[in-house]
């Protein structure tokens, strides 16, 4: 098993993790994904696996069978539930310590449901793009206007308010375009344009990214789906495409659906800021974002970005994003 069954990481290592199951049996295991936290015996299979779990993720409730040949906590079975957009909630007092404290030795239960895509548009769609891409982008909203009424733009320039864009399928009002320069500072560019949302959460994409619309549709209940959680956060796979090759630099997570008060920090490779509490993000696994790059600007980016931030542009990161995708 080179990925993890469960999330796709390639980053599966050895563990000395365990499982405790109701009935006090303890069960250790060789293998967890640094990613997800799943845990996997040696030899497993991982279609098999995939197969078991998603069995018994189809019911209304869920607890880890024992002979299972792989472990998980509420934590990682929430994660691994919106694979199939479905959510998890906490039975009693235990399963929820356990979830608010991953990765818990107590064996994951909990009630199971389907995500709701029809609940109130809660989430602000973000967009940053250069001066040149604006026009695509505002060419690409309507099909978002399914699960969002408010879009924020903010564009690579000299300073501007933000103004309203009249796009089809959209309230007056809903869409703004606004202006500030990058100034080689991406973190500080997003947190901008956080502070443009009127919704309590944000997805913040790029120029060059997209989410299907039907991905959208259920956003809104994952940001439900975390305020139970005590989460701030939420990441979601990228599918890195060089000149339309899916690359091997994948599930590549990252963390653009945030409460609006939520920070980013790195002048490149930005990340949400938790103050170490990492426990306050999740990975959804129901869709990706789509990220379309060309060789030339993969074979920049990184000199680009590490003269941005000395230390910090992973120029090693280049030959991971040329090589295509591996099983």
């Amino acid at each position: 098993m080179r990925r993890c069954f469960v999330c796709e990481a390639d980053i599966l290592a050895p563990t000395d993790r365990h499982i405790v199951h109701e009935d006090g049996r303890r069960r250790a295991f060789p293998i967890a994904c640094a990613s997800c936290g799943v845990l996997v015996q040696d030899g497993a299979d991982p279609a098999a696996c995939w197969a078991d779990l998603a069995r018994a993720l189809a019911g209304r409730a869920f607890r880890l069978d024992p002979q299972a040949p792989y472990g998980l906590d509420i934590y990682t079975l929430r994660l691994a539930a919106t694979r199939l957009r479905r959510g998890v909630r906490p039975v009693g007092e235990a399963d929820r310590a356990a979830l608010l404290h991953p990765h818990s030795e107590r064996a994951a239960g909990g009630d199971l449901f389907d995500l709701d895509a029809a609940l109130p548009a809660t989430v602000s769609l973000g967009l940053l793009c250069r001066p040149q891409d604006l026009d695509a982008v505002l060419a690409r909203l309507p099909a978002h206007a399914a699960w969002t009424s408010d879009v924020a733009i903010l564009v690579d320039a000299p300073d501007s308010q933000p103004v309203s864009a009249a796009i089809a399928g959209y309230p007056s009002g809903a869409v703004r375009i606004a202006a500030r320069p990058l100034a080689g500072d991406f973190a500080a560019q997003r947190n901008a344009l956080q502070d443009l949302s009127r919704r309590a959460w944000m997805l913040q994409l790029d120029a060059d990214e997209a989410l299907a619309p039907a991905l959208g549709e259920l956003l809104p209940a994952l940001a439900a789906l975390a305020e139970e959680g005590d989460v701030l956060s939420i990441g979601l796979p990228r599918r890195n495409r060089v000149d339309g090759i899916l690359s091997d630099v994948y599930p590549d997570v990252q963390y653009r659906l945030n409460r609006a008060h939520v920070r980013f920090r790195g002048r490149v490779h930005e990340r949400p800021d938790l103050g170490g509490a990492w426990r306050r993000g999740f990975i959804t696994l129901h869709g990706a974002i789509e990220h379309r790059l060309s060789r030339a600007h993969v074979e920049a980016r990184s000199r680009r970005y590490e003269a941005m931030d000395p230390g910090r542009g992973r120029p090693e990161e280049e030959t991971a994003l040329l090589r295509p995708y591996r099983p």
